[in-house]
């Protein structure tokens, strides 16, 4: 029996790296009857007499799995933002934020397009990009150069499985494409010729690079906090999370609550009121939240 990971899964196989080879296998019937489906980044057990003919086991166990795009055992997400063109969004920005620290996978922020700005704006982009680095979230400026992106974001994809997420029409599908000119992936353009959408269906496949893997397809298209309850949203603010043991009661919300350490420092100006007016929004939109059946 060997191991190794799922890098592909296409049409019924599962394409497994393993020492240097990908092995094509099919899942065993039992995962079937389970109702268990193997994902692309799951650490499996297999057997196979040659390449083409292998079997899957076992699936390990999953640190966390995404349902868009399908994918097991992400280490971080590279959110893409820009400057300008789409305008830069803090809510927006913390909107992904929340949903990768409840996935358990580490952000990097990466904001492009900052050779477009004036003074005016990049004095405010480089604002931001402090207070984020004060919570300890990596930040990264680039230009609309891909290029120098991709030379900036290299060195973190060493050693870990990634996945691109972000605002629309910033330039995840350049940056992808530029890791692997093979996707050749819609970069927001509409080809009139062959009336092909943005939207094309796609087998989720993980790229190497370096010594890293990267998903080929942008991650997170619902942005609904589904999964999160209101009494979780606090552990996905790191700074509130980390204040949350002076507050006076356990379990406090930080909304309403006398001698509330996480209110405090929001007067006090350690933690920014745009961050914490986004944790009351996204409270009350949990709260909101009708109930599925």
């Amino acid at each position: 029996m060997q191991e190794g990971k799922i890098i592909k899964a296409l049409s019924g196989f599962y394409y497994v790296y393993s020492e240097g080879t990908v092995t094509q296998c099919r899942g065993r019937g039992v995962f079937r009857k389970k109702k268990i489906t193997p994902l692309v980044g799951d650490m499996v057990q297999f057997e196979a007499e040659n390449q083409n003919e292998g079997y899957v086991l076992k699936i390990g166990k999953r640190k966390n799995e995404l349902v868009r795009p399908p994918i097991a055992n992400v280490d971080q997400a590279i959110l893409v933002f820009s400057a300008v063109e789409p305008d830069f969004s803090t809510a927006l920005l913390d909107r992904f934020l929340v949903l990768v620290e409840a996935n358990d996978i580490d952000p990097i922020i990466c904001i492009t397009k900052m050779d477009l700005v004036n003074d005016e704006v990049k004095l405010k982009i480089e604002a931001y990009a402090d207070d984020y680095r004060k919570i300890g979230y990596p930040v990264l400026l680039t230009s609309t150069e891909t290029a120098t992106g991709l030379d900036v974001l290299s060195p973190y994809f060493e050693g870990k499985t990634s996945v691109f997420a972000g605002q629309s029409g910033v330039g995840k599908s350049s940056l992808l494409n530029a890791l692997n000119p093979e996707l050749d992936l819609e970069t927001g353009v509409i080809s009139m010729s062959l009336g092909r959408g943005k939207h094309t269906t796609r087998h989720v496949e993980l790229i190497q690079f370096g010594s890293g893997l990267v998903a080929d397809t942008p991650g997170f298209s619902s942005l609904e906090f589904l999964g999160i309850e209101t009494e979780d949203l606090g552990s996905c603010f790191p700074e509130m999370l980390h204040l949350s043991s002076e507050c006076k009661f356990r379990g406090c919300t930080h909304l309403a609550e006398p001698k509330c350490a996480v209110k405090v420092a929001v007067e006090d100006g350690e933690i920014p009121s745009y961050r914490y007016e986004h944790y009351e929004n996204f409270y009350q939109e949990i709260k909101d939240r009708k109930p599925r059946y």
